[in-house]
């Protein structure tokens, strides 16, 4: 599958350095444009249980540090084909960490999975119906294989 060269800004930020030095900006902006389907104005940051509980309790009203957060600030919006989507998108390394090992899966391939569902969100992807949620985790499916990883919704072994 030929990778998509859509215009892309992209700023990745580690003010939880844990993980900077395996999943690198380069590797980050891989499973991003794995992702796109149109242009895209993005952050991706890493951050501490901390500061990921506080955002989902803040923005969510729930108490607790989840994997990741999408924040699309031209979600809902009418856009034309050439305008950016817009998000902030947080990843908890701590959360992340605990679930690969729960998961049986590398830090490298559930951080992938999480930047792409992220980034899916951004561009109006979601799963509230179960027809949704079959929507998505089918694209997820297929962007993940086309990055070269396994199935993230496979059962554990």
């Amino acid at each position: 599958m030929q990778e998509k060269k859509h215009n892309l800004e992209l700023d990745v930020q580690y003010p939880d350095t844990r993980l900077e030095a395996d999943l690198t900006p380069e590797l980050v902006e891989r499973w991003v444009r794995g992702a796109l389907l149109g242009p895209a104005e993005l952050a991706i940051r890493f951050v501490d249980a901390e500061e990921g509980q506080t955002l989902n309790r803040e923005y969510r009203g729930k108490d607790y540090a989840t994997n990741v957060l999408t924040f699309a600030y031209n979600e809902g919006a009418e856009i034309a084909d050439d305008e950016p989507t817009q998000a902030d998108i947080v990843l908890c390394t701590d959360v992340l960490q605990r679930e690969a090992d729960e998961q049986k899966k590398t830090v490298e391939e559930h951080a992938a999975h999480l930047v792409v569902h992220g980034v899916l969100h951004a561009q109006g992807f979601d799963h509230e119906t179960d027809e949704e949620a079959e929507e998505m985790e089918q694209l997820e499916r297929d962007i993940m294989e086309a990055l070269g990883y396994p199935d993230p919704y496979a059962e554990n072994e």
